[in-house]
């Protein structure tokens, strides 16, 4: 980025927020803080009022506003990429509202620009599973939960708890929402348990939002909550080959915690760290002879024990057993979130 950009771009840095420090200007566009100085001397000479308060940062002074700045061709097509994967990727709550911003967006580019939109649009394809509506999820109580957080209201739940099946009622204190597994989940500090919690949005089942305001919670951060919700502890190592032709099918290796890949003249092997073997065993069984087992050998087991169990199930010789396997009684979960990685209740 040449310096007549990134000036532009650190006054649409502060005019976005409130106070910007000096060591977040830098690292965001990768520039000593000798730099991030002279910069700001810059603008002051240019007629940007910058006000510079000690401790706290640079901020814009109040009543300064930005004229109208356009939309470059790839920022418009980068917004439509973003706007698409988030209609792929998350739940209605955020694809029902994707059309009419990108009305907007369009309205305000000019004919060459929107031209270009179009034919990116139809251009672009982006492949993701089908979208389900989850039971019990209400759009306007996942607004309620972000706007809560922001004004830092105390909220009051009526909350149906997975793990013993019964509605408690509790006061949280919002900090963030966060999507995964199909599904929004609310990040606050429970006062019933005294400890930062993860509650699914769809088992709330009424919800408050109370006059009282707490504190900032300055020893948390939701992006350390999830990297602590990402760890494995006493992770497994697990090697497997796959042969080229499975190659272009493996789009859930980051889900399934892949840490390695090694290129081989027969493929590539994967170093996946888990905290279990149950979920990989059917994810890898579905590429049939394109996918090895290097270790360990009890995966290997399993999965000939996996296979074993489906050959008698369906030519009638096994025995039946819902939910489990015939030779093994154990149930085989199907993928989802390790249970040690999450503090949900």
């Amino acid at each position: 980025m040449n310096r007549t950009d990134r000036l532009i771009a650190i006054v649409l840095l502060l005019h976005s927020r409130k106070t910007v420090r000096a060591k977040d200007i830098a690292q965001r566009f990768d520039i000593a803080l000798r730099t991030v100085y002279r910069d700001m001397k810059a603008l002051n000479e240019a007629g940007v009022p910058i006000a510079a308060e000690p401790g706290e940062g640079y901020s814009l002074v109040e009543g300064y506003h930005l004229p109208p700045i356009m939309f470059t061709a790839d920022e418009a097509g980068s917004l439509y990429l973003g706007a698409e994967l988030a209609r792929s990727f998350t739940d209605f709550s955020i694809s029902r509202h994707v059309d009419s911003a990108l009305m907007k967006i369009q309205s305000v580019l000019p004919q060459d620009r929107r031209e270009y939109l179009q034919q990116l649009q139809g251009s672009t394809t982006i492949l993701a599973g089908p979208k389900r509506a989850v039971e019990g999820f209400r759009d306007d109580v996942l607004r309620t939960l972000q706007d809560a957080a922001v004004h830092r209201q105390v909220i009051h739940l009526e909350y149906f708890s997975g793990h013993r099946q019964d509605v408690t009622r509790r006061q949280v204190e919002p900090l963030g929402t966060l999507y995964y597994a199909d599904r929004w989940h609310l990040i606050g500090y429970c006062r019933l348990r005294r400890d930062y919690r993860d509650f699914r949005t769809d088992r709330i089942k009424a919800l408050q939002v109370l006059d009282e305001r707490f504190s900032e919670h300055h020893d948390f951060s939701l992006q350390r909550f999830v990297e602590r919700f990402m760890e494995i502890k006493n992770p497994r190592e697990v090697k497997v080959l796959f042969r080229k032709p499975a190659l272009r099918y493996i789009r859930d290796r980051v889900y399934f915690g892949v840490a390695e890949e090694k290129e081989t003249p027969d493929g590539v092997i994967m170093t996946f760290l888990v905290p279990t073997l149950d979920h990989l065993a059917p994810w890898l069984l579905s590429f049939g002879r394109n996918a090895e087992i290097v270790s360990p050998e009890e995966l290997r087991e399993r999965i000939v024990a996996f296979a074993r169990d489906m050959v008698h199930h369906h030519d009638g010789t096994g025995a039946k057993n819902a939910g489990g396997t015939a030779e093994t009684g154990r149930d085989t979960p199907a993928p989802a979130v390790p249970a040690s990685r999450s503090s949900e209740e």
